[in-house]
Parts: structure tokens; sequence; C-alpha cells
């Protein structure tokens, strides 16, 4: 036999670590447990809070920087070529219609977080405020009631369009844009050869949401209470989910950190409510617009739910493995979009007491689309938040009003925040670039 035939085959050396000798060395040693490296960056105090937001920067983690930022310029060349920009009277001006397309902007980001469009949501919003006029004027209907049919309207419009994109295969952007034409042609067969329905305005939901109807009419402890519940009801969900991490053995923010976020949104909030009680109070419109951001935001990353519409949106067949049924969340995330798309329809109604061939037409669905977009919700699935329909919300009335008070035209303001929108969508490629390189993507 040869030679090669007899030598036994070994198996290769095992590496040992440094580690793993000293340790067999020292049999009593204990193992050195893994540290948090969000543990470490407290325990570092302020410099450990700076090198986390250095690093979140180069991994293109920017958060709402880029939004609030341009806010902030934003506000500050209007200021400085009209002083009355950041008058109280401006103030509550932008804060009230922003509300009605806000309520858009909030429905569509369940949609864009799943990577997908919904077109149908200016239309859906027209045809809500007519449907809503038909029950009411035409009809004799219970104002309160008609509200509830036209929301209930809202979500089966837009649970349809999901059925067809979830079940069928027809791709969103195809039955929204569907949608975006039926539904305007059937909101133009019902308000008729006139045009217009002239919605009462003395009662009920209008009233509600009308330009003259403010949270607790002639009381100025309505905005402070509204701020001061904000800031509790912070307080006492920051440091019960201090608890729950805490109990649960996993890294939870110290109370010091909790104190100092707590007090700059006490700041905020009673400046906010001191400007707008300078005017007139803070509007019914406002008030709900912010209530439906605090219970969505709760509901995506609160809920089993809302971490389901994130799964979908950052990888279909992920999902699916995870045992997530991917057609109900596409179905229920488009009824979702449909119901906010009515309630916006509601607003439009409430700014003019009537329903009319113009609502939720124009650039209505343009600017809601922009405004979640340009908030940080990204166009690409997986990543954004409802408070990202306020911030973009924000921007663009900002816009809109600065160039109303310089006697603009509207040519000007499209192409102003087209310019916007398309900053916010390289911000976001980058961003997502930035990701994928640091191996956060």
């Amino acid at each position: 036999m040869s030679e090669t035939s007899n030598t036994v085959k070994k198996d290769p050396e095992p590496v040992v670590s440094k580690d793993t000798v000293a340790s067999v060395e020292d049999p009593t040693s204990a193992a050195v447990p893994v540290v948090d490296p969000r543990l470490l960056v407290r325990e570092e105090g302020f410099k450990g809070y700076i090198t986390e937001f250095k690093r979140k920067i180069k991994g293109g983690e920017l958060g709402s920087l880029p939004v609030v930022i341009g806010l902030i310029i934003i506000w500050t060349i209007f200021q400085a070529k009209n002083d009355r920009f950041l008058s109280a009277d401006n103030l509550s001006s932008i804060s009230y219609f922003l509300s009605a397309t806000g309520m858009l902007a909030i429905g569509l980001v369940f949609v864009l977080l799943l990577g997908e469009i919904d077109l149908s949501v200016g239309s859906v919003s027209g045809l809500a405020s007519t449907v809503f006029a038909v029950f009411v004027v035409n009809h004799g209907m219970n104002e309160w009631l008609a509200l509830v049919l036209t929301i209930v309207t809202g979500i089966g419009i837009g649970a349809l369009h999901g059925w067809f994109f979830a079940k069928i295969g027809v791709p969103a952007f195809v039955v929204t844009l569907a949608g975006f034409l039926g539904w305007n042609g059937l909101m133009l067969w019902l308000l008729g050869d006139s045009g217009t329905i002239n919605i009462p305005a003395d009662s009920g939901p209008v009233h509600l949401l009308g330009q003259s109807s403010f949270f607790m009419d002639q009381a100025i402890i309505g905005a402070y209470l509204l701020a001061g519940l904000g800031v509790v009801l912070t307080a006492v969900g920051s440091f019960n989910e201090q608890r729950r991490r805490r109990a649960a053995g996993v890294p939870f923010r110290p109370t010091s950190e909790i104190l100092i976020r707590v007090g700059l949104l006490a700041v905020a909030s009673f400046v906010a409510a001191a400007v707008l009680n300078n005017a007139e109070g803070v509007s019914n419109a406002l008030v709900i617009f912010l209530a439906a951001l605090v219970v969505v935001d709760f509901v995506l990353r609160r809920t089993t739910y809302g971490r389901k519409v994130f799964a979908v949106g950052g990888g279909i067949e992920a999902a699916r493995r995870a045992g997530i049924s991917v057609p109900m969340v596409r179905i229920t995330v488009f009824a979702i979009s449909g119901g906010f798309a009515a309630i916006g329809g509601m607003f439009f109604a409430g700014q003019t007491a009537s329903a009319t061939l113009n609502a939720g037409g124009g650039n209505t669905l343009m600017l809601a689309i922009a405004a979640a977009v340009i908030g940080g919700t990204s166009l690409f699935g997986g990543r954004g938040s409802v408070w990202s329909a306020l911030l973009g919300m924000l921007v663009i009335q900002s816009i809109q009003t600065g160039l109303d008070l310089l006697n603009m035209n509207t040519s000007i303001q499209y192409m102003i925040t087209g310019a916007v929108l398309l900053g916010a969508v390289v911000i976001d490629s980058v961003s997502r670039r930035s990701q994928k390189a640091a191996g956060r993507a």
C-alpha cells in the first residue's frame, strides 16, 4: 500500500481564543456578560448621547431631524419677510387648516408603511362630505348617525380597494387610481346639477369642526388644560414603560432623561397654548387631529397589529413565514386609509359648511402624500411614524400661508412644495443607502 493510503487523516485543530484559554485555566471564573451598548451610552452621560447621535447620523438614522431643521428655516425666512407670519392669528390659522389634509395623511402613513400608495383618498374625502350632506339635507337623518355611516362608507371603500389588491393581485396603484376616478364620478352624480349642498352649521359635526368652533369656547383654560393633559400622559406613559422594561431586565430610560424630555415637552406645549390663546384658542379640529395622532401612534407602536404592519412593510416573505396574514394586513390598512379619508372629508365640510364639486379635488391628494413623505415616512415601506403627518403638514401649510402673506402666485407655492417633496425623498433614499452600508437596513 502507498504511503498516502496509510496516512491517518486528522481533524483540524480548533482555534482557541484567549478568553477560552483563560476560562479553561480557571474553571471557577464567571463568564463576562455582554452589556447592551445603549446602557453604556447612558452610563457615559451627556457624552454618551452625543456619541450615539453621531452614530445614528453616520448610519443614516436621521429620524425627524431634516424636517425639523427645514421647518425652522421656513419659519425664519417667512418671519424675516413678513413679521406677521409668527403672529398668534397666523399660527392659529396654520394649526386649523392643516387638520383636514392631515387626516388624509394619517391614513396614507399606514399605506406607505407597506411600501404602497393610495391615490383615492382625495376622491373618497369628497365623496364622504357629499354622502353626509345627502343623508342630512336630503333625507333628514340625524347628523351624528350620518357621521357614523359616512365613516363606515369610507372604511368600506378602502377595504374594497384592499381586497382587489390583496386577494385579486391588482396593483394598488391601479386599484386606487380607478377609485380616484370612480368615486369622484359618484360624488358628482350625487351632487347633481347644482354642484353644491349646503350643510346646516348650527349644530352637529359640521359645527364642531367649523372655523369659529374652539375647544372649551370662551374659556382660556382650554389650551392650558390640553397642554397639561399631554404632559401628564407623556410622563405617566414614560415611567410606566421604564417600570416594565426594568422588570423585564432590558435597557430603559433613566429617570433623569425622562424628566428632561417631559420638561421640554411641557415648555413647548404651554408656549404653544399661550400663543394660540392670544388668538382665539385651540380649534376643535386641531384637538381632534392631535387626539387621532396619539391613538394611531399607540396602535402602531404598542400593539401586535402595528408590529404586523411594520413587518409586512419590511419584508412580505419574512412576514408570511412568521405567520402573519399578509392579505389581512393589506386589506385593513387600506380600510384605515379610507376611514381617515372620510374623516378628512368631514373636516373639509366643516371648513366650508357644504359639500361641493371641489371637495377633495385639486391638489388635496398630492399634498396629503407630500405631507406623509416630507414628515419622514419612507416611500419604500417599513419605516415611518404617524407624527410625520403633523410635521409634514406644518411644513406644507407654513409654505402656503407664508406665500399668501407675501402675495405670491399659487404657481410659486406648487414649485416650492414640489422641491421640498423631492428633497425629502432624496434624503430618504440617501438615508436608506447609508443604513445598508452600515448594515442597519
